[in-house]
């Protein structure tokens, strides 16, 4: 069987589950990019696909899983409107309990914006009653090394997200720069639409921080330039065959979570076709 036909049909399971409701919208279409016309034995990737919980921040818990269930996500990132940081261990071990019924994992929470140190206490405090191992943070710079402590005494990797040319930490590199000297369990959440909006590759700033980077955030953009935004897949300016071939090359190990931020109302359409291309890539290439 041919790449390009595996391709299609890895996507089109994603444009099926688009246009399965009239409730989401209609279907799109996905590009199929730069992939392989030959195709290799399968490969048992490392990595996992996974959801950004800012996804679905219109949509309640409930909604979330049903949707995440429809496109065949297993892991979750958490937003705190989802599971609120003031949550009871009953409510957390409730919500869990919810996720496991789809066999769906909660990996990590964030992206949280810490400004003072008792809101880093809080965050930690929040991941360690939830279980996770993983932080996506956004620390004030003042608070680095206060972060620093906090994974010590925890044990709970730290990944700070780049967001673009607006913000103090546009791109990989801003936050390499600051963590590169720092326990080795601060690090990374790279999100790769707000790193080419920095005007940065995203794919060979994998390949330069790889050891630093605990979450990817994917998605795709429609410029490289502050003007970017958010679009499926596969219409995008990010070399998405590229990026699968590098996450293989450093065998990163976590999870690439897609955060849809384009269509907050109506975001499922927009997430089947782009789960549905990401896999039709890893499958083609």
């Amino acid at each position: 069987m041919t790449s390009r036909r595996n391709f299609v049909k890895k996507a089109s399971a994603g444009l099926l589950v688009a246009g399965a409701s009239s409730v989401f919208g209609s279907p799109r279409v996905a590009h199929a990019g730069s992939l392989s016309e030959t195709r290799h034995a399968p490969v048992k990737d490392l990595f996992k696909i996974g959801m950004a919980g800012f996804t679905f921040r219109s949509f309640d818990i409930d909604q979330t899983i049903q949707m995440l269930d429809r496109i065949d996500v297993r892991f979750l990132c958490i937003k705190d409107f989802h599971l609120p940081m003031d949550s009871t261990d009953e409510e957390i071990k409730n919500f869990h309990a919810k996720l496991a019924a789809k066999r769906i994992t909660g990996y990590g929470v964030g992206p949280i914006y810490m400004n003072t140190e008792e809101e880093i206490d809080r965050a930690f405090a929040y991941a360690h009653r939830v279980g996770v191992r993983i932080i996506v943070g956004v620390p004030a710079e003042k608070l680095f090394g206060y972060v620093n402590e906090k994974v010590k005494q925890y044990d709970i990797r730290y990944a700070i997200h780049n967001h673009g040319p607006e913000d103090k930490y546009p791109d990989a590199t801003s936050i390499w720069e600051r963590v590169k000297d720092l326990d080795p369990r601060m690090g990374l959440c790279l999100d790769v639409g707000h790193n080419m909006r920095a005007g940065k590759n995203p794919a060979a700033d994998l390949k330069r921080y790889y050891s630093r980077i605990f979450d990817i955030h994917i998605k795709n953009v429609t410029e490289a330039t502050g003007s970017g935004n958010t679009c499926e897949m596969g219409r995008g300016v990010i070399d998405i065959p590229a990026f699968v071939k590098m996450l293989r090359s450093v065998d990163y190990t976590g999870v690439c979570s897609l955060e849809f931020e384009k269509d907050g109302k109506d975001p499922l359409p927009g997430v089947a076709e782009s789960i549905g291309y990401f896999k039709g890539v890893i499958d083609a290439i």
